[in-house]
């Protein structure tokens, strides 16, 4: 690894020493300060379930960037490998589980794809001479397309064999640390003791000498962007093995977290620097800020903000360690720092170690008798499940409940870490809102294993024992929501449905409902279903796409109040005129359309009681107390008529 290195040209005094040891390891004293401040801010934070959750949840994140470090030392970008991620375990999962393919050929395939996707990025880059941001762009948006296509947007459940993967060794060592290590050892090995590993240093450093000293760079380049794919497969079969299933919305996002890690680990956007040690902190960085902020219940937006500010900074420390002089060492160069950085890494880790043996004397008093909850929210991104914390929160301090409430973002790895963290947190219960009801499994079996209440909030969870549901039917009320339409419409007219997010279970159960309620009614006429993922904006611009192929539609049904509220805005004056709008939830902007009369009517779920009654039943559970295994929150029609009396 002498090629990642850096040689700095400052003076040898003390303290010019100690600042060049800060300046070359900036990442490293980054992580140690924040064990440091975690470990004293809170009592939960130093434990080893939670250390070892911080490796499970940093390994898809540090696997992913080892694969974008060998694009970004060769001075390229590659947006595509979390869409890549998710079509290769959807590859897997599509030939292992629907059509019989042997799980090795269908691992095999899955691999396959992520070379695939990585060469088509590179002959686009090195052939069809496009910029790395535009071919990777293109291609995350056909992996993530294709990945829906093959699975017709439902998750697929994952080979038992290969859902191992997830599991622990001896019931404490997570496998998926030891396939991060595995490949953290082999990009390591790449980068450091390879012919195309000094390539990518080469073509980063300076493409055109690279090429000049007689490197074939288009094929380099080539091979560097089919390794990415390479590990950006094998994360997306890690990834799918912990949620037991291969969900087509699977690692959004993650390319972003990816390149976090790469730059915070010290690599530079502008080539030639970076190591997989470097990228190994990186993503433990993040995976420990998030772990920590949850912790400490640190707003899910606020998380965001932070998560900025470090990417941000390690920018900054690259910018003033190349001012400082510091510069990369030629590939082969530089044994003697081998020692000094393995020294280094001893030295921090003493360090660590006495600091934070010191700071665990502030957590040895007497523990808090207020009962502790969590709360894992699908998203609080949409009012609906704003609502959900409103009535939670507002439940939790009239109880004297201290709950920490933390917002998945529609992610169900990412709703995976939340469960994990409260579960070796010691939460005295813990309620879930899931993404997805297939993927919160393994953690709802994890706090079961631990004996911690389960509560589920407005969707259940499969494969999985609960100690309480309550939600409503969003079947029935699909159903409810078709036929208050039809009727509206006399039982004849042209209608358009609005679904909701690919893949999620609120949108497959409220479509079902919708074709359920729409068989009684043969007169109606569907013209055209598409997804508007329970976004307004989105709604308005899918309904302004349909009306210009459907003119003369007379109704609308949206699979909640957020698109109905789009759709209203692309119809204009024909809103509650001549085309009648239905939406679901009952949301505070949805019953005041309903007032005004643009929203005809919306499935009312009350979401303010669903989260109340949560944290009463789990309130109760910890207790002891006998709680209804399925506690069922009425839906109601709400439309101009009783909207003035309804309040959700």
């Amino acid at each position: 690894m002498a090629a990642d290195t850096l040689k700095s040209t400052t003076g040898a005094s003390a303290p010019g020493g100690l600042r060049r040891l800060l300046l070359e390891n900036g990442a490293l004293t980054a992580l140690i300060v924040l064990v440091i401040a975690l470990s004293a801010l809170s009592g939960d934070f130093l434990t080893t379930d939670n250390l070892l959750n911080i490796g499970v949840q940093a390994a898809v994140t540090a696997i992913l960037a080892f694969g974008v470090t060998f694009v970004i030392v060769s001075a390229g970008i590659d947006l595509s490998v979390g869409s890549v991620a998710a079509l290769s375990a959807t590859v897997l999962a599509w030939s292992a589980t629907n059509h019989g393919v042997p799980v090795f050929l269908a691992l095999v395939l899955a691999v396959a794809t992520g070379v695939a996707a990585g060469l088509v990025n590179g002959f686009l880059i090195a052939y069809g001479k496009l910029p790395p941001f535009i071919a990777t762009l293109a291609m995350l948006s056909v992996a993530r397309g294709l990945s829906l296509v093959i699975s017709g947007g439902v998750p697929i459940p994952f080979p038992d064999s290969v859902s191992h993967l997830g599991d622990t060794l001896g019931d404490w060592l997570p496998v998926p640390v030891l396939v991060m290590v595995l490949m953290g050892v082999i990009a390591a090995v790449v980068l450091g003791r390879t012919y195309i590993g000094r390539s990518m240093y080469a073509i980063g450093g300076n493409e055109e000498a690279a090429r000049l000293s007689g490197l074939r760079v288009k094929r380099q380049k080539l091979a560097i962007y089919a390794l990415s794919g390479v590990f950006a497969a094998v994360a997306g079969v890690v990834l799918a093995s912990r949620l037991s299933s291969a969900q087509p919305q699977a690692a959004d996002g993650y390319e972003l977290d990816a390149i976090a890690a790469v730059v915070i680990g010290g690599a530079s956007l502008a080539g030639g620097t970076g190591k997989a040690s470097g990228t190994l902190i990186g993503a433990l960085i993040l995976a420990v800020l998030r772990n920590g902020l949850n912790l400490l219940n640190v707003s899910a937006f606020w998380q965001q903000v932070v998560i900025g500010v470090v990417i941000a900074l390690a920018v900054l420390l690259d910018t003033v360690r190349r001012k400082a002089g510091a510069t990369p060492v030629a590939a082969g160069t530089g044994g003697g720092n081998k020692g000094r950085q393995a020294a280094t890494y001893a030295l921090a880790a003493v360090v660590t170690v006495a600091v934070v043996g010191a700071t665990s004397l502030l957590h040895g008093g007497s523990a808090s008798t207020t009962p502790k909850m969590g709360l894992s929210l699908s998203t609080l991104n949409n009012p609906f499940f704003v609502q959900i914390r409103t009535g939670a929160q507002a439940e939790a301090k009239k109880l004297g409940v201290d709950l920490t409430v933390t917002d998945a973002q529609n992610d169900a790895s990412q709703q995976a870490n939340q469960l994990q963290n409260f579960t070796t947190a010691g939460q005295g219960a813990i309620i879930v809102n899931p993404v997805d009801s297939d993927a919160a499994s393994n953690s709802v079996k994890a706090a079961d294993k631990a004996r911690i209440p389960v509560i589920a909030v407005d969707r259940g969870v499969n494969k999985a024992s609960v100690d309480a549901l309550v939600a409503s039917d969003n079947v029935a009320g699909g159903e409810l929501a078709a036929k208050t339409l039809a009727e509206k419409l006399g039982g004849k007219g042209r209608i358009v449905v609005l679904q909701g997010q690919a893949g999620t279970s609120a949108a497959r159960e409220r479509a079902a409902g919708f074709a359920r309620g729409l068989k009684a009614y043969p007169g109606i006429q569907v013209v055209a279903q598409q997804p508007a993922d329970f976004d307004r904006t989105k709604g308005l611009d899918v309904m302004s796409n349909l009306l210009q192929a459907h003119p003369d539609v007379q109704g609308v049904i949206a699979a909640n109040d957020e698109m109905a509220l789009g759709a209203i805005k692309a119809l204009g004056s024909k809103a509650g005129r001549s085309v009648q709008v239905v939406g679901f939830d009952g949301t505070p902007d949805g019953l005041k359309a309903v007032k005004d009369g643009t929203l005809y009517a919306s499935v009312a779920q009350q979401p303010t009681q669903l989260g109340r009654i949560a944290v009463d039943n789990a309130l109760r559970a910890v207790q002891g107390k006998k709680v209804e295994p399925t506690v069922k929150v009425p839906v109601k029609v709400v439309t101009k008529d009783n909207v003035a009396g309804f309040s959700g």
